[in-house]
């Protein structure tokens, strides 16, 4: 789905940004064609200088987005959750992030979630970054309590984990 979307914009790396930007962040076009979180608008500028291109090219990759059926019907419905990672150490949470081999590969968050389970731990969140958006994807596991040693251990022989960081 995701390359249909970056495939429309191939022509126009400049705009490519933006647009990933826009997805990264769950930032909408609404039909204004303004850059939005929710009710709060984005200056064109602030999204430009952010990704380091003209406030133009801004302008016109919404005036694309809302040219399109599709893209239109996607960027008017993305929209932001709050990320617990940062914040779970502070609330007593735990952190776990997974650095896959190969992301695409099914099965990794199924297998991880699994194991967490069987160690009685409760998935307050899980958040996984999308290949097609980020270089380097990691899932992101936050639990109701601290992570066990021993869970560290199983979750590096999940098949398709590279690396596991617990905070």
């Amino acid at each position: 789905m995701w390359s249909k979307i970056l495939s429309k914009f191939k022509k126009h790396p400049a705009q490519e940004k933006v647009v990933k930007l826009l997805l990264e962040r769950g930032f909408q076009v609404n039909g204004q064609g303004r850059v939005v979180s929710g009710n709060i608008e984005l200056p064109h500028t602030q999204v430009a200088k952010e990704i380091g291109v003209d406030r133009r090219v801004v302008d016109s990759t919404c005036e694309v987005i809302l040219s399109d059926e599709t893209l239109t019907s996607i960027f008017q419905n993305v929209y932001t959750i709050p990320f617990l990672k940062d914040v779970a150490p502070a609330l007593g949470l735990g952190v776990i992030v997974i650095t896959p081999g190969d992301a695409s590969r099914t099965g990794i968050l199924g297998q991880v979630a699994t194991a967490v389970a069987e160690h009685g731990l409760s998935i307050r969140q899980a958040v996984t970054e999308d290949p097609y958006l980020t270089e380097n994807p990691l899932l992101t596991i936050i639990t109701d309590d601290n992570i066990p040693g021993d869970l560290i251990d199983e979750l590096k022989k999940v098949p398709g984990v590279k690396g596991v960081t617990i905070y």
